[in-house]
């Protein structure tokens, strides 16, 4: 009898279910030969004074590997003996040695992208033995960098400066965005109703306070909040911090930002793509233009869109910024964000937000 479509398509399961189970055996038995083998391939490494970090990280993590640095090589290192643990060689006839000696199968170069090692010198002296010669780039001092290989009109090439975030990334982020915005609106559209008249009757002025903010790559836009402050006049090119105490700052307006219920209709502007519900929070451009020179990678923050709460605030950095290294430590949780974003990461910052994050002491 000739097979019927039923039996073709469990034929057709049935084998993609065998080979997915075969695979993951593979993978596994491999796996544990590796951790379990004392075999580990030796590798040496090429790497001056300034690549000292990158050098202590690939030994911190070699552990796990099936890799093991043996020896490092560096022709300025001057009588240094040892550096992060291994011996050190001076001498490029010394290497040569070594690595044909000890049947070192793997060379690698470490080097800042703007001092890179003299790749063919290496390449020419080791091209009849046999070594797998590697480039790692040393990118300690790029805040946004990626290691990894990306394809540039068919090259490859490396990010230093760049969005983590891929276009395949953004899109799955920004329809979350859209459904999470419109449902959290839908949902509090009486509260905000009761805010309002609040707002109006608390002094005279407009519900709503708009100030320009940057959004993603610095592009400005008007953000929405509740008016917390009566009227006042702000000097050009100046915005003056709330601050403890401040008589700005109405008696509804006090309970709406203690709250953070004074950045509800910033919904509106995830509605509109402006923002995201999670991403660095976008602080006045007067304060861009102070802190740019102050802190360091300051306006990488700006790489991705602004969030309506964040890492930093979910660890405690909110309110007020009166001095630079609450700034700095700020900026250094927005990084951290950008480096180490993934769906869960915003999901875990909504749910500490929702748990503990509407209310704080250091918010006025």
């Amino acid at each position: 009898m000739f097979p019927t479509v039923i039996d073709l398509t469990y034929a057709l399961f049935a084998g993609l279910g065998a080979w997915l189970v075969l695979r993951t055996l593979v993978n596994s038995v491999t796996t544990l030969r590796r951790r379990n083998s004392r075999e580990r391939l030796p590798v040496a490494i090429a790497a001056k004074t300034g690549s000292t970090g990158l050098l202590q990280d690939i030994i911190a993590t070699s552990g796990s590997s099936h890799f093991k640095p043996v020896v490092v090589f560096d022709e300025g290192a001057e009588g240094e003996s040892t550096r992060a643990g291994l011996p050190v060689v001076d001498s490029l006839d010394l290497l040569r040695s070594l690595v044909r000696k000890r049947r070192i199968k793997e060379l690698w170069l470490l080097g800042h992208p703007a001092q890179p090692p003299s790749i063919d010198r290496y390449v020419r002296e080791f091209r009849h033995d046999f070594v797998n010669i590697r480039l790692i780039p040393d990118l300690h001092d790029f805040a946004l960098a990626s290691p990894r290989v990306v394809s540039v009109h068919g090259q490859p090439a490396i990010n230093l400066v760049a969005s983590p975030l891929t276009p395949g990334a953004m899109w799955p982020k920004r329809v979350f965005d859209w459904v999470f915005a419109a449902l959290v609106l839908l949902f509090i559209a009486p509260m905000l109703l009761v805010i309002a008249v609040a707002v109006r009757l608390s002094s005279p002025g407009p519900v709503f306070f708009r100030q320009m903010r940057k959004g993603v790559d610095g592009n400005e836009f008007a953000i929405y909040k509740f008016r917390t402050m009566r009227q006042h006049v702000e000097h050009a090119g100046q915005v003056t911090q709330a601050r403890r105490g401040d008589p700005r700052i109405t008696r509804v307006g006090a309970f709406l930002r203690k709250t953070s219920l004074d950045e509800l209709p910033q919904f509106i502007n995830v509605l509109k793509g402006q923002m995201s519900v999670v991403g660095p929070r976008p602080h006045a451009v007067e304060h861009d233009e102070l802190y740019k020179d102050l802190v360091e990678d300051y306006m990488y923050r700006y790489r991705i869109k602004p969030g309506i709460t964040g890492w930093a605030q979910v660890n405690g950095f909110r309110g007020e910024t009166d001095r630079i290294e609450k700034m700095e430590a700020r900026v250094v949780c927005d990084l951290y964000y950008i480096q180490h974003w993934s769906f869960w990461l915003d999901i875990k910052i909504i749910g500490i937000t929702l748990v503990k994050g509407f209310i704080s002491k250091t918010a006025y």
